[in-house]
């Protein structure tokens, strides 16, 4: 049997980290070869013994704190594993503006609702053998992603999976749809926006598409792994060219104290400045930026930004209403 590849240990850490953290409960050996797909797979029980003593070991070095113990105050020759959560959570930490900014964008790309395919069937099997889960407490080991937009996690799958992909798209100038064939390489946020960048097959060149203008259901047309993504591909360049079509403006948004730091980065403001000019190219995308803020943020300028913003304050309104009625 060949050895593991170094991909293939991280992953099964990975499951066990995340099985012993779904529960507050210690889990014993067997539910824990259970849960975690790599144990589950192993030929015999000497193996699996053999496996975990190491990951143990190594999860300890890396400083994961894998306690033992057990529910039990008369049976304690049953021994259980669990993670310290209190000696795993980190402790307070500071960020200046520029690093909170970072921040908030990666935390779009680790806040998903669902969790990844191995990780999701270790927390059935423990549900099946009678172990109350708790899914929160992994937030911050899962890689999760929550957007706006439908089309973001079956794009982010093909991409990751390398499979081609159908879908409809609506162009900007005129908002025609149209059918598209995508071999999709990567997909990135710029400016409060996600992008897909991959080859278009029907067209043969390099393409950009913004994912609130993919209408319909993402299909796959093709298997896992039938094409390759070019060295050296620059997605934010491609984008960021892509979405610099036309001639660039400035809004000017009066910010409460302390709040809007994305604005504030993009403006080149100093700390102490509420009143910044954001260079825009794209209205609505300016608008919703401003519009999450909420009242910390008023334009001041220009009127079509201005009543973009209130637009949208409007329709966020009507929906609340809409469902406490």
């Amino acid at each position: 049997m060949s050895s593991p590849t170094a991909q293939q240990r991280t992953e099964r850490l990975l499951n066990l980290v995340i099985a012993l953290l779904s529960t507050r409960r210690w889990l014993s050996k067997e539910q824990i070869r259970t849960a975690v797909p790599q144990y589950a797979a192993g030929e015999s029980s000497e193996a699996f013994d053999r496996m975990f003593e190491r990951d143990k070991e190594e999860l300890r070095e890396l400083g994961v704190p894998l306690v033992t113990g057990s529910d039990s105050a008369w049976f304690s020759d049953e021994i259980g594993y669990r993670i310290d959560r209190e000696a795993y959570a980190l402790p307070e930490i500071s960020f200046t503006a520029a690093e909170l900014a970072v921040l908030g964008l990666a935390s779009r790309v680790w806040q998903q609702a669902s969790l990844a395919g191995p990780a999701a069937r270790a927390l059935v099997k423990l549900k099946a053998l009678g172990v109350e889960t708790d899914e929160g407490s992994l937030i911050g080991v899962e890689p999760r992603v929550r957007t706006s937009e439908p089309a973001f996690e079956p794009l982010y799958a093909a991409a990751r999976d390398r499979a081609p992909v159908s879908f409809t798209y609506a162009t900007a100038r005129t908002g025609q749809v149209a059918q598209r064939l995508v071999e999709p390489w990567v997909i990135t946020s710029w400016h409060g926006r996600w992008y897909l960048v991959g080859h278009d097959r029907d067209r043969d060149d390099t393409r950009v598409f913004r994912l609130d203008r993919v209408t319909g259901t993402v299909r796959r047309i093709g298997e896992a792994g039938m094409f390759d993504v070019p060295d050296g591909v620059d997605a934010r360049a491609l984008v960021s060219g892509m979405a610099s079509e036309g001639p660039a403006r400035t809004t000017r948004v009066r910010l409460a104290p302390g709040a809007g730091q994305g604005l504030r980065l993009r403006a080149g403001a100093a700390g102490g400045n509420d009143v910044v000019t954001v260079p825009f190219h794209d209205v609505a995308e300016v608008a919703e930026t401003v519009a999450g803020l909420g009242p910390d943020a008023v334009v001041e300028e220009p009127d079509d930004v201005r009543e973009a913003v209130v637009e949208r304050l409007r329709g966020a309104l009507a929906a609340h209403r809409g469902t406490t009625s």
